[in-house]
């Protein structure tokens, strides 16, 4: 039996998120996306009714909710503004690893300074010469005694201000390649940890966007998840649970993206009628939501799998790169049904379409994405 239909719990769910991105997002997004300064104010209000870190297991003070309901929670919150979700949405990204890998303490130490405090973590992988190509990462971690020695650099990390610990990949033996690398939990007050300047993006501006350097920076090894070598398999599994979230982020925007087309096409009027007569502009927005609803189903078609115990890699791939796509394609075409006034900052779909391209580029690019794909086809055909 296949039911599309949510449960009462998730319907009030997504009304309680839609009803904050109404009140406290939508009015705030503009100020930030301005400013660039980080939504404490909004994120600590999110924190205090629930909605952040659904994800954490009850047992370390998380609601346990599943992924799919964390795709209803952060559509409404990108529908609002993406900048802000992302924000909210990095402390998924950066838990992952503990919930898929960490051992009891690890989780009730970690994930509860997130639950008992609306403190936020990151996820540091990605460094200046080493995005997609996570093997070439060049920061190491060497066992020194009872503890590890960090060194090197990471770069474009999201929240790396902000955050109280991080999740980071490193080698412990670089001759083994991927096979070479550990993750480890790293506290933000750790000497040596250095976080460089925010970065000066083209949208969703809101999130705290930084380099960081770890000098010498000496953490228990009890602070090594799961064992050495485990780093790459927990770094990429953390993506099957957050890619789905990602992408819902995506469909947020472009829905927000289609709805002040449709506004603005019945309002607008040339030659003596609204320009959604138009079949030029009809059609626009017919494709919008058309596509919409094609991404909204991939998305939760993965965050089902994930749920349900199932693999979801190459579902999740398909939910990035399609939603992704679909983001910019339709917030491109929104400001195409607003003509000239599209262009200005005055109206709200110049921003969408800022913070739409990073949906292809962030959490895999959307050319990595079809890689997986690709791979998933020809190496795990299905049986």
């Amino acid at each position: 039996m296949i039911d599309f239909s949510l449960t009462e719990e998730q319907v009030q769910l997504q009304e309680l998120a839609r009803r904050f991105a109404k009140e406290e997002i939508i009015p705030k997004a503009a100020h930030h996306d301005q400013t660039g300064e980080f939504p404490r104010e909004i994120v600590k209000k999110a924190w205090d009714i629930g909605l952040m870190n659904t994800h954490v297991p009850a047992e370390y003070g998380g609601a346990g909710l599943g992924v799919l309901d964390g795709c209803i929670i952060t559509e409404e919150f990108a529908y609002g503004c993406t900048g802000i979700a992302t924000a909210m949405e990095a402390n998924g990204l950066a838990a992952a690893p503990v919930i898929v890998a960490g051992n009891e303490e690890q989780k009730k130490e970690f994930l509860g300074r997130l639950t008992r405090e609306p403190l936020f973590a990151a996820y540091c992988v990605t460094e200046p010469g080493a995005g997609s190509d996570v093997v070439g990462i060049r920061t190491s971690a060497k066992r020194v005694g009872g503890d590890y020695v960090i060194n090197g650099e990471k770069m474009w990390i999201t929240n790396a201000s902000v955050a109280n610990w991080y999740f980071l990949l490193a080698y412990t033996d670089a001759s083994a390649k991927h096979r070479g690398m550990s993750g480890f939990i790293v506290p933000r007050e750790t000497s040596g940890v250095t976080v460089g300047k925010k970065e000066k993006n083209l949208g969703q501006r809101a999130s705290d966007t930084r380099g960081i350097t770890f000098e010498d920076v000496k953490i228990p090894a009890a602070y090594l998840l799961g064992k050495e070598g485990d780093g790459f398999k927990i770094a990429m599994s953390a993506f099957d649970h957050t890619r789905p979230t990602v992408s819902s982020g995506a469909v947020g925007l472009a829905r927000r993206a289609m709805d002040e087309a449709i506004k603005y096409a019945t309002e607008r009027s040339t030659f003596g009628q609204p320009i959604a007569r138009y079949q030029a502009v009809s059609f626009m927005i017919a494709d919008m939501a058309k596509d919409v609803e094609a991404a909204r189903l991939l998305v939760w078609q993965a965050a089902w799998a994930i749920d349900n115990g199932r693999r979801n890699t190459k579902l999740a791939s398909f939910a990035k790169a399609f939603a992704a796509d679909v983001a910019m394609r339709v917030a491109t075409d929104a400001v195409q049904v607003f003509g000239g006034y599209g262009y200005s900052q005055e109206y709200p779909v110049e921003k969408l379409m800022r913070d739409a391209k990073i949906y292809q580029i962030y959490e895999g690019t959307s050319q990595i994405q079809r890689l997986i794909i690709a791979k998933e086809i020809f190496d795990r055909p299905a049986r």
